[in-house]
């Protein structure tokens, strides 16, 4: 038990709150003096610490080097720290703020935390619910540690009042809806606040300018919140009012051509919005209904994204030269295989892009097209009116087709038109769900494809992943063992102190030491032996193995390759790669 720990838990009947009594046995105060200081917190409401240190009874740093003495815990000076690159997320802003906390760092399962009164035990227990976490004590001084929350950290609805300060752009006015009010009355007084207008448009510039790929709005029962994925992380950005939730989902149906009476089912739609002289950027929009409304993600396209090169998506030499010469064969099947925002549909379209020639016949089925493409025949499912994937693919095949692009191969029936269409002079691109390139194959044999068919039509399979670049700007060499570099999967002969790897930092130019993310590819041709081993039907371990001899890195080997370039962190690879 920590000495905290052993002062807040000492006799509950002791009226006096634990720093009081810390600061009795430190000699700094006198029973006297705490006890009239904790009455007057209880009359004006207040917390013991601000009055005892408004009353000037003891110093802000006399009391930090105080209670650092007294539990035996670090003292830090605020002054020394960059609150950009501070974590975000690991607790509500609102909950720091009201009990006077900064999360410095997350190791494991605890959290670091800065406090003036690590004897807060109401704190404690409301941090450790909230995180699931342990806690780990840093004094700061009460006065430094106010001006930097109150700088750093204000709650979503300080946010809001802030953005909201002008006379034309106030909340107030805005009521929870009538539960009796229903219809296309309702649904049109929605629409027209002018605030909620003004914050969706600022929600999603923010989000643009962020460089996020994803808005969520998300209704709780007393809380509403907006969260943006920016380089895969999630972090809060706002907590409007509740009463927000209804007008903002209808604004957001509306300009995306959404049923806004109905709210009993999941809607899919896209909206625009202009961020430039000249440049526009698409939004796909789904909405989900919960039990306190609808949630609504916002998912941005960028479409300059399928225009930056196949080198700025993060190949190497030997990959990039793989899937050139796949994509430049007249047919077959390219399957780019990952979880759900992996980035598949960017190399996908990047891909696209190069084949996208005035000569060349190209038709995609995607559920829905996430970047318009000048110049290919883009073709959205909908499953509601008959238009499957299968479908499109077979009306594909009736216009004269080079080239086609299948969003995701789902069922047999999808898959078996795709593989027939890349038999018959087609090349093919699709996309899998799989962990790597070799369970790709195996997958599709399980969906029930014949091996000869698979072993006959797919030319080249590529699984990725994202992985967080480092800031270029603050990152730094890191101390890592050779024994944690050989169980992460580097050879120990490798490791022989020519480079070395590196860790995020935080600076302003970043989040949290990272800045954009890389993408780590397993790249594998089906080459001659591979088909022999399908045709077989060997497992994945044989293809893997195999794949393996012909030079073909694996997801996790192409990670640590990243790694050991320095553009990302070995904790990164090893957390978005299996092994």
């Amino acid at each position: 038990m920590s000495a905290a720990d052993s002062v807040t838990s000492s006799s509950s009947s002791m009226a006096l709150p634990g720093l009081g009594r810390a600061l009795i046995s430190a000699g700094k105060i006198t029973t006297q003096v705490a006890e009239a200081l904790h009455q007057k917190s209880l009359s004006a409401r207040t917390s013991f610490i601000s009055e005892l240190i408004g009353s000037g009874t003891v110093s802000s740093a006399e009391l930090a080097h105080t209670l650092a003495s007294v539990f035996g815990a670090p003292l830090l000076d605020l002054d020394a720290v960059d609150p950009t690159a501070l974590p975000q997320g690991l607790l509500p802003p609102k909950l720091c703020l009201t009990y006077r906390v900064v999360v410095l760092s997350k190791r494991n399962n605890r959290l670091t935390i800065a406090a003036a009164d690590p004897t807060d035990q109401e704190a404690a227990e409301k941090i450790k619910f909230t995180s699931q976490m342990g806690i780990d004590w840093i004094i700061a001084e009460y006065d430094k540690l106010v001006q930097f929350i109150d700088a750093t950290h204000k709650t979503a609805a300080e946010s809001m009042q802030a953005y909201t300060a002008s006379s034309d752009f106030n909340f107030d006015d805005i009521k929870a809806d009538d539960p009796e009010e229903s219809g296309d009355n309702a649904a049109a007084s929605d629409i027209e606040d002018a605030p909620v207008v003004k914050f969706l448009h600022k929600m999603l510039l923010d989000a643009f300018n962020m460089r996020a790929s994803d808005l969520h709005f998300e209704p709780y029962e007393h809380q509403y919140r907006v969260r943006f994925r920016i380089d895969g992380e999630l972090r809060e950005i706002a907590s409007p009012p509740v009463a927000i939730k209804e007008k903002l989902a209808s604004r957001i149906k509306v300009i995306s051509r959404l049923d806004i009476s109905e709210k009993r089912v999941p809607q899919d739609g896209r909206m625009k919005l202009k961020v430039g002289p000249n440049r526009v950027i698409d939004f796909r929009v789904s909405t989900l209904p919960t039990l306190f409304g609808e949630k609504i993600v916002i998912r941005i396209l960028d479409p300059d994204s399928a225009k930056l090169g196949i080198e700025a998506l993060g190949y190497e030499p030997e990959e990039k030269e793989r899937l050139m010469h796949a994509i430049k064969r007249p047919y077959g099947m390219i399957l780019v295989t990952g979880p759900t925002g992996s980035g598949k549909t960017v190399s996908l379209y990047t891909c696209l892009n190069l084949l996208n020639k005035p000569g060349v016949n190209i038709a995609t089925a995607e559920d829905p097209s996430e970047i318009n493409l000048p110049g290919v025949n883009q073709v959205n499912v909908n499953e509601k009116a008959g238009l499957t994937f299968a479908t499109a693919l077979k009306a594909f095949l009736r216009q004269d087709p080079d080239i086609i692009m299948v969003g995701e191969i789902r069922d047999l029936e999808t898959a078996d038109i795709s593989i027939k269409a890349a038999q018959t002079g087609h090349l093919v691109l699709s996309t899998l769900h799989t962990n790597d390139a070799p369970t790709t194959l195996t997958r599709m044999r399980n969906m029930g494809i014949a091996p000869f068919n698979i072993a006959s039509s797919v030319i080249l399979i590529t699984a990725q992943r994202l992985a967080r670049r480092l800031c270029p700007q603050c990152k730094q060499p890191a101390d890592i063992p050779d024994q944690a570099l050989v169980d992460a999967g580097y050879d120990a002969h490798d490791i022989d102190g020519s480079w070395v790897t590196y860790k995020p930092v935080g600076c302003k130019a970043c989040n949290n030491g990272y800045k954009g993310r890389v993408g780590i590819y397993q790249v594998m041709p089906i080459s001659e032996e591979i088909q022999r081993i399908i045709l077989r039907d060997g497992s994945a371990l044989d293809i893997a193995a195999q794949a393996k001899l012909e030079g073909v890195r694996s997801l996790r080997e192409s990670g640590l390759h990243k790694a050991r370039q320095g553009l990302t962190s070995l904790e990164e690879v090893l957390a978005v790669t299996n092994e």
